[in-house]
C-alpha cells in the first residue's frame, strides 16, 4: 500500500481577522478524505496548516516521511477555503515546489484549483481533483499503484499530458450515500493545539461537522465548484454517533455545523433533535440557514429543542429588488418573521450582509441599513459582493477583472469591479454599518440597566459605554460616507 501525507493550504495566522476572532476549526474534509484512504489500506499521515506559523514548516516532515503521494486537499465545508484566497494559494503553490523537490507524485483538491487547474498543474501538480475530491482520489491512487499511468478515462480529474498540453476529464457525478463514507480521521488532527486556544479565547471548545453536501438553491453569486447544487445528507444516527464521539472523546461543547444549508431535508431536524434526546447529549450549535426555509412546519421549534444556539440567515439585502437580482429566492417578509420567530425561542440570530450588488442605490443601501436596526441581530457580517467563476455574477462582471480577480485575506473586500459607488464608499459604508448597529445595541443595554438594576455587569456595563463612543464616530463616518457619495 501507498504511503500519504494530507495536508490543506489555509493558514489561520495568515489571515489576520480570522486569527484574531480565535476560532480555529480541524479540517473536517481533509480528515474525510484521510479516512477513506486509510479505510483502503493505505499509510495516511496529517499535515494539518491551520495553526502553523511557517510554510516551509512542511519540509522537515517531507523529508522524514518520503511519501508516495503528497495530497493537498482543502476543506471544502470551510467557507474560507471557498474564497480562493490568494494569500493561500501562494502556500499551496510553495508546498507544491517543496514536494516536487523531494520526487513526491503532488494531488491537489481544492475550490481554487478546481476552478484555476491550469495554475496548479504548471507550478507542478501531477493530477487535480475537480470537484468533490474523495472516490476520484481513491481511484486515481489504486490505478497509479497497479502501475497504470493512463488517467484519460478517469472521471473528475485534470492533468498534463506527455506533450505538455492540460486535459480536464469530465467531472464525476456527486456522492448520493454518504453514509457509505467512513467517518472522518479525528484522530489524525492535535486537538490538544485547538482545545487550548479556544478555551483562552471563549472559555470553552468548540469543533465543526457536517451533514450534508450541497445547496439547491441557485443564488446567482455564490460559487459552489466542490458540491455543487445537489443536496445530500447524512442520516441523523451518523450525525449523532459523531456528536456523541466528539463530546465523549475530546470534550467539546460547541459545534459549527458547517453545511451550506442545515436541515433542508424533510423531517431531517425533528429526528435529530430526538436522537439527541434519547442519548441524552446536551449541546449548543450553529448552523447556516434561510429565512424561507426555518419558516417551515415546526423548523424552529426543533432547532431550539435540539440546542441551537445561533443561526447565520443569508439576509444579504433589505431591498426585495436585490434579492430578487440575486435569485435570492426569499422575501424580506420572510427574514423579518424568522428572525423574530428564533428570538422567541432564545435562539441568537445573525446575518450575512453584503453591498454593492449590481444596480443597487443608496436607497437599497438604507433598506439593508433599517433592516439591521429594525431586527438587531445578535452579529452581523458584512461583505461586498465577490464574483468567482462558475457564477452567473462573474459571467456578468468578467469584462471588467483585472489582474487582481481573488481576495488576498478574508478582510479584503476589495470591489474588483465596477459598482454604484468608489471601493472607498463601501469601505466607509462597512464602519458606519457596524458602528449604527453597535450604538443602538449600546443604547438597548442602556435602557435594560435602567430598568432593571440587577443586568448590570462587567459585559453589560463596557456595552453601555461603548456607546458614547459610537456616537460620534458614526457621525463621523456619515459625514465621510456622504463626502464620498457625492464624488460618485
Amino acid at each position: 500500500m501507498a504511503k500519504l501525507l494530507f495536508t490543506h493550504s489555509y493558514f489561520y495566522r495568515f489571515d489576520p481577522k480570522q486569527w484574531e476572532t480565535a476560532q480555529p476549526y480541524p479540517p473536517y474534509g481533509t480528515i474525510y478524505a484521510a479516512a477513506l484512504m486509510r479505510q483502503d489500506g493505505h499509510n495516511v499521515s496529517l499535515y494539518d496548516t491551520n495553526l502553523k506559523e511557517d510554510i516551509q514548516d512542511v519540509v522537515p516532515l517531507l523529508q522524514e516521511q518520503q511519501p508516495d503521494y503528497f495530497i493537498i486537499y482543502d476543506d471544502g465545508f470551510n467557507y474560507l477555503t471557498k474564497m480562493c484566497l490568494t494569500r493561500m494559494r501562494e502556500a499551496a503553490f510553495d508546498m507544491i515546489a517543496y514536494a516536487k523537490d523531494l520526487g513526491c507524485r503532488i494531488i491537489v483538491s481544492s475550490s481554487d484549483s478546481t476552478d484555476h487547474y491550469g495554475m496548479y498543474l504548471e507550478k507542478g501538480a501531477d493530477y487535480i481533483l475537480l470537484g468533490e475530491g474523495e472516490l476520484t482520489l481513491q481511484e486515481l491512487v489504486t490505478q497509479l499503484e497497479a502501475g497504470n499511468t493512463d488517467v484519460s478515462q478517469l472521471l473528475g480529474i485534470a492533468w498534463t499530458n506527455q506533450d505538455g498540453t492540460i486535459v480536464r476529464n469530465a467531472r464525476r457525478s456527486v456522492i448520493k450515500s454518504l453514509d457509505d463514507l467512513p467517518s472522518p480521521a479525528w484522530d489524525l488532527i492535535n486537538i490538544e493545539d485547538y482545545r487550548k486556544i479556544w478555551v483562552e479565547k471563549h472559555g470553552y471548545f468548540g469543533l465543526n461537522i457536517a451533514t450534508t453536501r450541497g445547496c439547491p438553491y441557485k443564488c446567482n453569486w455564490c460559487a459552489k465548484p466542490i458540491y455543487g447544487n445537489r443536496y445530500n445528507s447524512r442520516s441523523p444516527q451518523r450525525v449523532v454517533d459523531e456528536v456523541e464521539m466528539l463530546t465523549k472523546t475530546y470534550g467539546a461543547e460547541y459545534f459549527w455545523v458547517c453545511d451550506d444549508i442545515f436541515g433542508l431535508k424533510p423531517g431531517w431536524v425533528q429526528e435529530f433533535r430526538d436522537l439527541l434526546a434519547e442519548k441524552k447529549l446536551s449541546i449548543q450549535y450553529k448552523i447556516q440557514s434561510r429565512a424561507d426555509l426555518l419558516l417551515k412546519e415546526d423548523t424552529i421549534e426543533a432547532l431550539a429543542a435540539s440546542g441551537l444556539d445561533t443561526v447565520w440567515i443569508g439576509a444579504e439585502s433589505g431591498s426585495q429588488k436585490i434579492l430578487d437580482a440575486m435569485d435570492k429566492g426569499t422575501k424580506i417578509e420572510q427574514i423579518y418573521e424568522a428572525t423574530k420567530l428564533l428570538k422567541r425561542k432564545g435562539v441568537k440570530v445573525a446575518f450575512f450582509l453584503q453591498f454593492g450588488y449590481l444596480g443597487e442605490t443608496m436607497e437599497d443601501i438604507e433598506k439593508t441599513i433599517q433592516m439591521v436596526l429594525d431586527l438587531m441581530p445578535d452579529d452581523i457580517g458584512i461583505s461586498v459582493s465577490y464574483p468567482l467563476p462558475g457564477t452567473k455574477f462573474f459571467e456578468v462582471v468578467q469584462s471588467q477583472l483585472k489582474d487582481k480577480q481573488n481576495w488576498e485575506d478574508s478582510d479584503d473586500l476589495a470591489m474588483m469591479y465596477k459598482a454604484t459607488f468608489s471601493p472607498d464608499f463601501y469601505r466607509r459604508l462597512h464602519r458606519l454599518v457596524h458602528k449604527r448597529f453597535q450604538k443602538k445595541r449600546g443604547w438597548q443595554t442602556i435602557k435594560k440597566i435602567l430598568t432593571s438594576p440587577s443586568q448590570l455587569n462587567k459585559k453589560t456595563l463596557k456595552t453601555a459605554l461603548a456607546t458614547f463612543y459610537y456616537i460620534p464616530a458614526a457621525a463621523m463616518d456619515k459625514m465621510k460616507l456622504n463626502a464620498l457619495k457625492a464624488k460618485g
